[in-house]
């Protein structure tokens, strides 16, 4: 009997001690939730001690604060526990080791440190508490002490032309604002900021209120390009409390209007370009348009970080983890600043589009589109109105798509250049409606292909392509590039022949065969569909980026030698001969070969509508220069068109 009631002491004894907490269970339950950061429950595990050093509310939030701005990510611990059971009294304090590992913006961070457990007495319950102080966080910490995670951010990569001059570069501008303190007629300071500036009072006041700012304070209102002469002597003669800072760092655009669609320029990012684009802050600025936007990932670079314990006064104790900034890549283009200058000259008091390329090797020499706009106004903010691009949009080509109805047809057989097409009167019927000859081609009845380039005659494109057919021409329309994306590294609109699959009539055929119907070609690409007459045949990829290789074929063997031979001594008749529609005006020395075009935007037929005026031409001596230029609305067509190009390769040579 004694026995059996010694026996059963036992068992009681070993029951309660089984029920007694162990501090490995704390230690592990804490480690597990600092893993899944539930922040709250870790709390729950201090002992009371180290509650009365930190509450709640502030513990969660530090941690919360830390974690989220280092990007902390894969947090991870590994520890041994003892593989024996301990025995623990009341006043042991146990130490648990553990090595951790998390990836942070910086890269990944590593450490190892070692909790403290403490012994508390509960009312209802005994328990095992963490030890918690700063180091706990990072061992280097100590009370007082914060973690800073800071951006170090790359220089953005420049944009250069052919010449090296730069399109979009790193400068510097003025930064005009207001010293509270000093200002001696408040209302009249503001009402004039706010005129130069293009700002509103309530902005201005809503910077002047700001927190920080005091009466020596100097309040930036916004930045003013050097070159903006008329704005910053306006900012001089206002009354005193104005402070103009020079030398302040900011994205510059040399050629300005001249290159504004092709730049583009910078501004401050929006939430939803936040949400698109990986690594960047809400006080980023992104492109906006323009290689701005286009080469966004290849110019900024990437952004750097350090994270790093510092001291209450502000000193830098020990780098957790480092990540350097990557400057951004310099863009090195094949624009030639000249011509890029001298085509928008021609244009700027003009709605229209244009570009430049050499014809034997692609390189794109230059893209224009008008009306423009000031992009460094606009980067910095100062009210500026964009204008939309018109050089990456698709256009009705006019008379400047004969070339290739006329190679087309020379290569299919239909058309024998010596053959002449006997035509009467201004207007026939073809394919079913009515086509009208351009002025200058109805003296003319015997017409052959040499004649219908140098006049322009509809009803002879009309007739030829009738005869090719629309399968055949559809066909080969793919030679020169319809159909397909614009090999270039700017996005652009890609050229159709149809917005069908096939012509739907005979009249729409007919309307194809002189550029009108439903052709749209973008300026570049009708540029490229001119290099086969240069190159002997074959068709030029493009090319904006000087790295890349240039001469590179797009299309090899459009035509045979024979067909661009004819078709280019055409095309220099259309300037050299009297008769040519791009031989007025008549300026000695240049050798240029071209076409004319102007398409006619109506709705139906025999309707008046707007019409664009178009001239394709290069430099037949050089042949390092060719120009296509649209003018919108022009008012006398193609002539409107014809002069200004011919001033840009007077102005080149």
């Amino acid at each position: 009997m004694l026995r059996w009631i010694l026996f059963s002491f036992i068992l009681v004894m070993l029951a309660a001690c089984s029920d007694q907490p162990k501090p490995e269970e704390t230690f592990k339950a804490y480690m597990d939730d600092w893993e899944q950061q539930n922040f709250s429950d870790m709390y729950a595990h201090l002992s009371e001690s180290s509650k009365n050093v930190i509450s709640e509310e502030e513990f969660v939030e530090r941690y919360t604060n830390i974690y989220e701005d280092m990007g902390t990510e894969e947090l991870e611990f590994t520890y041994n526990l003892p593989e024996e059971e301990q025995e623990y009294e009341a006043e042991d304090t146990p130490s648990f080791e553990y090595d951790a590992s998390l990836e942070s913006l910086a890269g990944t961070i590593e450490f190892s440190h070692a909790a403290r457990l403490v012994f508390e007495e509960g009312e209802e319950e005994n328990r095992w508490a963490i030890d918690w102080n700063s180091s706990m966080i990072f061992p280097e910490m100590e009370e007082g002490d914060t973690v800073e995670v800071t951006a170090l951010f790359p220089e953005r990569g420049e944009i250069f032309g052919a010449d090296g001059q730069g399109l979009a570069i790193n400068g510097t501008v003025n930064e005009v604002g207001i010293v509270p303190g000093e200002m001696e007629d408040e209302e009249k300071l503001k009402e004039g900021f706010s005129e130069i500036l293009n700002m509103s009072i309530e902005e201005i006041d809503q910077k002047l209120n700001q927190s920080w700012v005091g009466p020596e304070t100097f309040v930036p209102l916004a930045k003013v390009p050097d070159d903006e002469e008329e704005r910053l002597k306006a900012i001089n003669n206002l009354p005193g409390g104005k402070l103009i800072d020079p030398g302040v760092e900011s994205r510059v655009y040399p050629l300005g209007e001249a290159a504004a669609h092709l730049t583009g320029y910078m501004g401050n990012i929006t939430a939803e370009e936040l949400e698109e684009h990986e690594g960047y802050s809400a006080t980023d600025k992104i492109g906006k348009s323009g290689l701005e936007k286009v080469m966004e990932k290849e110019l900024r670079g990437e952004t750097g970080w350090n994270i790093s314990v510092y001291n209450e006064e502000g000193e830098r104790k020990e780098v957790l983890a480092e990540k350097a900034e990557e400057d951004g890549q310099d863009v090195n283009l094949t624009i030639a600043v000249d011509v890029q200058k001298a085509i928008y000259e021609q244009m700027k008091d003009d709605s229209g589009a244009a570009a430049a390329i050499h014809p034997t090797t692609g390189e794109v020499l230059a893209l224009v589109s008008t009306p423009a706009y000031d992009p460094n106004a606009k980067t910095l903010g100062l009210g500026e109105e964009t204008t939309l691009n018109k050089f990456n949009r698709t256009f009705s080509p006019g008379s400047t798509f004969k070339p290739i109805t006329a190679a087309i047809g020379l290569e299919s057989g239909v058309i024998d250049p010596a053959e002449d097409m006997t035509i009467s009167g201004e207007t026939e019927n073809v394919g079913g409606h009515e086509v009208t000859r351009v002025e200058g081609a109805s003296s003319e009845t015997q017409v052959n292909l040499r004649d219908a380039l140098v006049r322009s005659d509809n009803i002879y494109f009309a007739r030829e392509i009738l005869e090719i057919g629309g399968d055949e021409f559809l066909q080969a329309t793919k030679d020169f590039g319809f159909g397909e994306e614009l090999p270039v590294e700017f996005p652009i609109e890609s050229s159709q022949i149809l917005n069908d699959s096939s012509f739907d009539s005979d009249a729409l055929l007919a309307d194809t065969g002189y550029g009108q119907g439903q052709v749209q070609m973008s300026p570049l690409h009708l540029a490229m569909t001119y290099t086969p007459f240069v190159t002997g045949g074959s068709l030029i990829k493009p090319s904006m980026v000087a790295e890349k290789e240039e001469g590179q074929v797009w299309h090899e063997n459009v035509m045979s030698e024979e067909t661009a031979s004819i078709i280019q001594e055409s095309l220099k008749a259309v300037v050299d001969n009297p008769a040519g529609t791009a031989h007025h005006p008549d300026i000695e020395g240049l050798d240029l070969a071209g076409k004319t075009g102007t398409a006619e935007l109506k709705q139906s037929q025999g309707e008046e509508g707007q019409e664009n005026g178009w001239f394709v031409a290069w430099d037949t001596e050089t042949q390092d220069l060719l120009v296509s230029m649209m003018i919108e609305d022009a008012k006398e067509g193609s002539h409107t068109v014809v002069p200004k190009v011919k001033n840009v390769f007077q102005t080149i040579k």
